[in-house]
């Protein structure tokens, strides 16, 4: 894959569909690369930051407009210049921004990430808004979708895990299928009993392996899926970063291998991941074609700064997801 600017060449062959992503909207700025933290008073010359509209519910959005996907997103921003940033890029990437609510009490969340060498990026972080998003306006805004998507959920005080179970079990009874992901502090202690109930009603759910050991304190991530399988969860996919991901449903476990790819910021990459896989379920493709295409965009925003600045044309995904290899663990596809 070429690292060039992505298009917005709609995605052909997609089945009509109406996509709602719920969840944290974040004003990100991305420090580029830097070769170590500098000492104390000490004044170091970066190349340009990136500003960004981020967080899960906008990554995934922007995401699937940009592959033609008709998409809106349900997030609460401040009545600040920053939310009012976040929603003007979210409109001018084709996505609908009617369920975007704005607070006077809260500012716009803000994250500030620091890409060092050789190492993971740091995260300094504003929950800010996100606080005031509820199950009540996710279940307003789902209703009459086709795929709900809801992103960040641990770290969205406001979504309660009784309304949120209600709200999950109402669009799967509407016929609304559910990807659910999470975002769960290092000192989370009682994740298990926030996620357990919302699994059997999500079509698949797709923690990445450290969220996966909050969860069910697993360290091998196909025993992670199995655990989450057990719990009620139809699908899992825990994704591994460089060491791909793990695919379980009732009739396999499936590794699969990730794209190689020269990473400048990993940032977002699960975020596309998981725009890759609504894209297959539009398609009604074959798991095996949906982690394959999945795995090259999540791979291909890894390529620049920033959460979707170099994700791939559809042209480019489908040309490379052949790339991909998948090995069964258990059970056939």
């Amino acid at each position: 894959m070429s690292a060039a600017a992505t298009d917005t060449t709609p995605a052909a062959g997609l089945t009509p569909g109406w996509v709602v992503c719920a969840g944290i909207l974040v004003s990100d700025l991305f420090i580029p690369p830097l070769g170590g933290l500098p000492p104390a008073g000490q004044l170091v010359s970066i190349d340009s930051p990136l500003h960004q509209s981020g967080g899960c519910a906008a990554n995934t959005g922007i995401n699937l407009a940009r592959l033609g996907v008709r998409v809106g997103v349900c997030g609460t921003v401040g009545e600040d210049p920053l939310g009012a940033a976040v929603i003007a890029e979210l409109g001018e990437a084709g996505v609908d921004v009617s369920a975007i609510a704005r607070s006077a009490r809260s500012p716009t969340s803000q994250t500030v990430i620091l890409s060092l060498a050789g190492e993971d990026r740091r995260f300094l972080h504003c929950v800010g808004a996100n606080a005031e998003l509820t199950a009540a306006a996710i279940g307003t805004a789902a209703r009459g979708a086709d795929i709900l998507v809801i992103g960040g959920v641990l770290v969205l005080p406001g979504l309660h895990t009784q309304a949120l179970t209600a709200v999950l079990m109402a669009a799967a009874a509407a016929g609304t299928r559910v990807l659910l992901d999470v975002a769960i502090p290092q000192d989370s202690t009682d994740a298990a009993d926030h996620v357990r109930p919302l699994l059997p009603h999500v079509w698949a759910f797709l923690p990445n392996e450290d969220e996966a050991y909050l969860i069910t304190g697993a360290t091998d991530p196909v025993i992670q899926a199995r655990t989450l399988r057990t719990w009620g969860c139809p699908r899992v996919v825990v994704t591994c970063g460089a060491g791909g991901a793990i695919y379980a449903d009732a009739d396999r476990i499936v590794r699969l291998h990730p794209l190689p790819t020269d990473v400048i910021d990993g940032s977002g990459a699960g975020d596309a991941f998981t725009a890759g896989i609504v894209v297959g379920m539009l398609r009604t493709w074959p798991i095996t074609h949906m982690l394959g295409y999945a795995a090259v965009l999540g791979a291909s925003v890894c390529r620049g700064l920033g959460c979707h600045t170099t994700l791939a044309t559809d042209a480019e995904a489908q040309a490379a997801m052949a790339a991909v290899s998948v090995d069964i663990i258990e059970g056939s596809l």
